[in-house]
């Protein structure tokens, strides 16, 4: 065992455990932050996702030792307070979701895509997207959430810079 220092959500965190032990049964099991699924173990189904440093990342495979020094996000980590992450509404609106087993890596995988292009368009959505799997189907609505997300963060900014 050996105590190892995180920072999720903005938080610090000292968990005393193996550092081989994965990321997401830390998550889940140590600091009780439930939102990010175990699905298949091997990183193919996208159930896990999280942020570590702003990019997406399969938390069921990666060993928390490995990620002491870096930022990690959650599910738990989007809303700011009351207020959802704009692809968090855009999911809601969107009805992009049915079970909602796969939803939060969903969700955390298009922030990193959003992160990374603002406005992507649909060829690049379902690329970044493969490896996130809906067991229900509901891919046509998970593109057009993310479209929306898209815009909405679009005239944020524009709206942010005319008020400059």
């Amino acid at each position: 065992m050996a105590s190892i220092h995180l920072t999720v959500n903005g938080k610090p965190y000292a968990v005393d455990t193996d550092p081989q032990t994965s990321l997401l049964s830390v998550l889940r099991e140590q600091l009780d932050l439930t939102g990010s699924k175990y699905g298949c173990g091997e990183g193919q189904c996208g159930a896990c996702t999280v942020l570590l440093d702003g990019k997406a990342q399969r938390s069921c495979i990666t060993r928390v030792g490995a990620v002491s020094q870096r930022l990690i996000t959650t599910i738990e980590g989007l809303a700011n307070g009351e207020h959802l992450h704009p692809v968090q509404e855009a999911f809601l609106e969107a009805g992009a979701m049915q079970c909602g087993y796969c939803t939060s890596g969903m969700i955390m995988s298009a922030v990193a895509l959003l992160q990374r292009n603002p406005s992507p368009g649909v060829g690049e959505i379902v690329n970044f997207m493969d490896g996130n799997v809906c067991r229900c189907g509901t891919y046509p609505r998970i593109v057009s959430a993310i479209q929306k997300a898209a815009k909405v963060a679009s005239a944020a900014s524009a709206a942010k810079g005319a008020g400059r």
